[in-house]
């Protein structure tokens, strides 16, 4: 069982402990010392005040600061968990990815998902109606352009007639394409064009503040699972999508003990990797929690 870390530079209010460089860098090295597998950026590059003021969250672009934790690291991997795919053309996005994955040696994971924010779509010029529609042709379209070859590829008001993104991504056909979302078409675009399915747990009250589907509990979980079997099945596909999951974090109410059998439980579903969120209101703190929850959990989960 893989475990990422949500990384923390999100958190604007404190800028002198998480929005700078020496915090990126001293973060990243204490996570994959660790023992993390990999560090997850979300997605937001214009959110509405209306959405952040009703419990949203800021996000720095995802590939910059993911390029800044390469440069500290030697073999933690860098996952977008997620990028909203329809808000940059694909063939912009193919450029970044491939350039992370090149000079990262190969460490990159993209989290893909359609996005919920509608006025944020409208800032961006994105038709949000259209959002899935977009988020299937632009898959297809990222596959074509990271395959390091010349490619062709027709889309709705764009088109590649030979054009070239060389250096390809190291990692062959490219870097994992992980299909977010709770609803049963994301979980049918993870069997159909993706490496794999990102849920996530929603609480109750998330869904005032957001169009993602609900997902609550590991009964919701078991659901979605069944129907990315049954979809992969019914389509063809002989060896379903890995599933990345979360789990939660680890503060002093919560037990290792019982995190470390949610994280059992989570792999005898099925999950092949989680990412769990830590907590800290200084750079000293979240790091301090790390360290705590590597020595309190990942030392105990059974290697592969």
């Amino acid at each position: 069982m893989k475990i990422n870390v949500t990384l923390p530079f999100d958190q604007i209010e404190n800028p002198a402990e998480f929005l700078q460089p020496e915090a990126v860098v001293e973060i990243a090295r204490v996570a994959e010392r660790a023992g993390f597998n990999g560090g997850n950026v979300t997605d937001h590059p214009c959110p509405t005040g209306r959405w952040l003021d009703a419990g949203g969250h800021y996000a720095q672009d995802p590939f910059v600061m993911l390029s800044f934790v390469a440069a500290a690291t030697t073999k933690f991997k860098l996952h977008t968990g997620i990028l909203v795919l329809p808000y940059r053309n694909p063939f912009i996005t193919a450029r970044s990815v491939a350039t992370l994955d090149v000079f990262s040696r190969g460490r990159v994971s993209l989290g893909v998902g359609a996005g919920y924010l509608k006025g944020e779509y409208r800032a961006l010029g994105v038709d949000f109606e259209r959002r899935n529609d977009i988020m299937d042709e632009y898959l297809r379209a990222l596959k074509a352009a990271l395959s390091g070859e010349e490619f062709t590829f027709k889309g709705t008001g764009f088109e590649a007639l030979g054009n070239r993104i060389q250096p390809g991504p190291i990692q062959k056909p490219h870097p994992p394409l992980l299909v977010g979302g709770n609803s049963r078409r994301a979980i049918r675009r993870a069997a159909e064009l993706g490496d794999g399915w990102c849920p996530f747990f929603t609480a109750a009250a998330v869904s005032t503040t957001s169009r993602t589907a609900p997902m609550t509990d590991e009964n919701d979980l078991a659901e979605g699972i069944k129907y990315l079997h049954e979809h992969s099945e019914k389509i063809g596909r002989t060896r379903p999508p890995i599933i990345l999951s979360s789990i939660s974090s680890l503060s002093d109410k919560d037990n290792a003990a019982a995190i470390i059998d949610n994280i059992g439980r989570l792999q005898a579903m099925g999950v092949s990797g989680a990412a769990v969120h830590i907590v800290g209101r200084t750079r000293a703190e979240w790091c301090d929690n790390a360290e705590r929850f590597a020595a309190d959990v990942l030392t105990k989960l059974p290697k592969d």
